[in-house]
């Protein structure tokens, strides 16, 4: 049985504890080189526009790198250790480059909660601002708030309404590797596979800060009836990230946007491939469909992407609805 407390002077992260509003911040986040390596550890992305020059005049963190520092703005009130969620949308807009040496500043808060299925939601809106006050990137997530992850692990814990992921390419389209005038849709990019350890995402997931969670912990896994930890769904975004950023270069750390579901949990050591494929263009933006599979098929996140591209020669297309 879970016996954890919240420590003193927090709040146990239960649904019936949150208020709406609830404000978050300013907390301020030195994106130093420390930082930038264990994130790159974490992802197994060692891109060298994290390292060395860019076309951003110096290295630039990975768009993703405060992932969990707009995430867990929730801990400034709430124990992070009695937290027992699941992460089920995110929503994101990349503004502008984080440069490596900078302090950012988040602010967010919960902006509302809502009861679905016999399940508590709750909305965490933030931003992360650079040291001259430029807007770096924005975060809109949902998650459950007090769940049994084993039972919603092998069947859907969030739905897409109104339009659906395919998931389908036209092979005869061949692959994309950056953006271009006229792509037709389901025109595919280029697939990238990542398997996390258990190393990376004790990483990514703070267990050197002390948090213990169902993502750092077999014990706690096993706890929610899990056979292994999982995989944080902001980790699985990390890889969607890192396949934009190679699709569409700088433009992505300036015009990047995600809108994610996450349609089941992945666990440790599971491969995961990304996939992506054309879905609109028009005389400024490109849009795809992004989704993320196992070898069995089994999707675990669905959604698009779009950033700025290059002018379409022709009018608008259209992605077409699933079934």
């Amino acid at each position: 049985m879970n016996t954890t407390t919240a420590a003193e002077g927090l709040k146990e992260a239960r649904y019936e504890l949150v208020t709406v509003p609830e404000e978050f911040g300013p907390v301020r986040v030195r994106v130093d080189e420390a930082k930038v390596l264990g994130y790159a550890f974490a992802q197994a992305d060692f891109g060298a526009w994290h390292f060395g020059d860019s076309p951003f005049g110096g290295p630039v963190a990975h768009p993703l790198v405060l992932a969990n520092d707009l995430l867990f703005l929730f801990y400034q009130h709430y124990d992070g250790n009695t937290a027992r969620g699941l992460h089920t949308h995110e929503r994101l807009t990349f503004h502008a480059p984080i440069r490596v040496g900078e302090t950012v500043t988040i602010t967010g808060a919960y902006t509302d909660k809502y009861e679905r299925r016999g399940q508590g939601y709750v909305v965490l809106e933030a931003e992360a601002r650079g040291e001259d006050g430029r807007l770096l990137v924005t975060h809109h997530g949902r998650e459950i708030m007090r769940t049994r992850a084993g039972d919603v692990v092998g069947r859907s814990s969030a739905g897409a309404r109104g339009r659906r992921v395919r998931g389908e390419t036209d092979p005869s389209l061949g692959v994309a590797e950056r953006p271009a005038a006229g792509l037709v849709p389901g025109t595919a990019l280029p697939a990238l596979t990542r398997r996390f350890d258990q190393d990376q995402m004790n990483a990514f997931s703070w267990a050197g800060r002390g948090f213990v969670n169902v993502h750092t912990s077999a014990a706690v896994a096993a706890e929610q009836g899990l056979d292994r930890t999982i995989v944080q769904a902001q980790q699985q975004t990390g890889v969607i990230v890192t396949a934009m950023t190679r699709f569409f270069g700088a433009a992505w750390f300036t015009s990047g946007s995600l809108d994610l579901r996450f349609v089941r949990p992945a666990l440790c050591g599971d491969e995961l491939t990304v996939h992506a494929a054309v879905c609109s263009q028009d005389d400024r933006r490109l849009e795809l469909e992004v989704w993320v599979t196992k070898p069995d098929g089994t999707g675990t996140a669905r959604g698009w992407a779009s950033a700025n591209g290059p002018e379409a020669t022709e009018g608008p297309v259209s992605c077409v609805p699933g079934l």
